[in-house]
């Protein structure tokens, strides 16, 4: 928020903001749902204003007030309905899109349209590839995927002898993970070449920000501002230089030799022809779906490893035991992606980093947009245009669903699998797992639950244990200042680690 035009140019519309908030603000008919602060005009106002530094605090009183309801908070320009209990919860994982739209969910919370571009906005097709082709390929590419973690992480690190290295930590783990995810997406060489490399990373920090920047205007002035403040378009035209010659090669081959032919890479390019129809099968359309694909694989990922670095550093107690475990593990079934699930510990660790570590105080964000409006099995009704989300990190410090709940654990899921296999019938283990890092339920949000669960948790998965483990068994990690974890950047409803946290780090010895 620096940019002094951006500021002057707010400061103009001020005026149309404040009109834009009176009519989005009062709507007599949910006077019914509670309000967690003001329903007034100025006051809600200015709790719409506070709900940019305080929206965990805001929330989590909410929750508080009404575990098992519905609540409502105000925001600049519209209510946010915040929905909380598991019954309530099921209502929105099981709705069909067409009543309650996961898409126009993201769309506001990203805004999909103006970051990333109206054909993403609108066709999700790639999510398909990523939920099929890439789970189903795990196992194959899995060499590919600890090769380039191998090289990366010398790469990235850049360590010298047995010396100790302070690492900022963000900007670290997202080279780590777009070299490590494009070893997948588009291959070797090109996931080595830093420019390719840093476009990508560029891209996801410009989505992330620009969708803030956005989201402060007034939905009718968003297509007017939405593409000056953007850069997407920038970051496309330089991914074509670099993804372009390569789609044009396959589209070429494909053409030429059928969509079967010999020496077919396994990669997403591929699975994405396996799928695409149409005006889809183009060199720009498929590498807009390339580089989003990057954003949010960069994103989700690289932030939740760094959570979970800060985590290791706080609590170094869980530090030989993940190395324990990893060593034992690899030494009796080498490196695979089954030996991966059994490394309960590290699993159990990113699972609770990711309970106690939101991304945001909320989750499945939704838009209503059946005409007859969304009624959940407690009778409540949201119309049509009612925007709603579920109140995932007060969720998670429930003390009623996790014992100790604002305790970090690491090992708390880990423990529930020996528990639950020591004390129930071993030919029925459908319940253990519920606690591996990839299950989803109405009390662990971080991946969603329902019709609309990420996608790529599978890969995402995959890819971080990998990584932990690699790291765990060849290198010593310690807090930048000793007990000490880098505050987390909050800003509406967006949790970050903080972008200049640092940890030490070294060659094990």
């Amino acid at each position: 928020m620096d940019d002094l035009r951006f500021l002057l140019v707010y400061g103009l519309l001020a005026g149309v903001l404040f009109a834009s908030i009176r009519k989005a603000l009062h709507d007599p008919k949910l006077d019914s749902i509670p309000t967690v602060g003001s329903s007034g005009f100025l006051s809600s106002y200015r709790d719409a204003l506070r709900f940019f530094h305080h929206a965990p605090e805001l929330i989590q009183r909410g929750y508080d007030q009404y575990p098992d309801g519905i609540f409502r908070i105000a925001r600049l320009f519209r209510w946010e309905y915040v929905v909380a209990g598991p019954r309530l919860i099921k209502d929105i994982a099981g709705a069909p899109e067409h009543v309650i739209s996961f898409t126009e969910g993201v769309a506001e919370s990203i805004q999909t349209k103006y970051t990333m571009g109206r054909d993403i906005a609108e066709n999700h097709y790639h999510q398909q590839a990523i939920r099929t082709s890439l789970t189903r390929n795990l196992h194959a590419c899995f060499p590919d995927v600890r090769d380039e973690i191998i090289c990366a992480f010398d790469d990235v690190l850049q360590l010298q002898g047995s010396e100790w290295k302070s690492v900022t930590v963000v900007p670290s783990m997202m080279a780590i993970v777009a070299r490590v995810s494009n070893r997948l997406f588009v291959g070797l060489p090109l996931c080595r070449n830093k420019a390719y490399l840093a476009n990508n990373v560029e891209y996801t920090v410009d989505v992330i920000r620009s969708a803030g920047r956005i989201g402060l205007f007034p939905p009718f002035l968003r297509p007017l501002i939405g593409p000056f403040i953007s850069g997407h378009m920038k970051s496309f035209r330089t991914a074509i230089k670099f993804v372009g010659p390569i789609l044009e090669e396959r589209l070429k081959k494909e053409e030429e030799l059928g969509p079967d032919w010999p020496g077919k890479p396994n990669d997403l390019i591929s699975w994405l022809l396996e799928i695409a129809e149409g005006e889809q099968r183009t060199v720009n359309a498929l590498a807009l779906r390339i580089l989003s694909t990057n954003m949010a694989a960069i994103h989700t990922s690289s932030l939740t490893f760094t959570q979970a670095l800060f985590d290791l550093t706080t609590h170094p107690e869980y530090f030989l035991p993940m190395r324990e475990e990893a060593e034992r593990v690899v030494k009796e079934e080498g490196w695979t992606k089954a030996a991966l699930n059994n490394m309960v510990k590290i699993d159990s660790f990113f699972r609770e980093s990711q309970r106690v570590n939101n991304f945001g105080p909320l989750g499945m964000s939704r838009k209503v947009v059946a005409k007859e409006g969304f009624r959940f099995s407690d009778g409540t009704v949201l119309p049509q245009g009612a925007y709603l989300s579920v109140a995932a990190r007060a969720t998670h410090y429930d003390d009623s669903k996790y014992e100790n709940a604002t305790t970090f654990d690491g090992f708390r899921f880990s423990r529930e699998r020996t528990e639950h296999m020591e004390h129930h019938d071993p030919g029925n283990n459908q319940d253990i797992f519920k606690h591996h890092m990839i299950s989803t339920a109405v009390d662990h949000l971080p991946f969603g639950t329902g019709k609309h669960a990420c996608p790529g948790r599978f890969f995402a998965a995959t890819e971080l244990k990998a990584m932990m483990a690699h790291l765990v068994i060849n290198y010593d990690v310690e807090a930048e200042v000793k007990g000490v974890r880098p505050p987390d950047r909050v800003f509406g409803t967006r949790i970050s680690p903080n972008e200049a946290g640092k940890v030490r780090i070294r060659k094990r010895q």
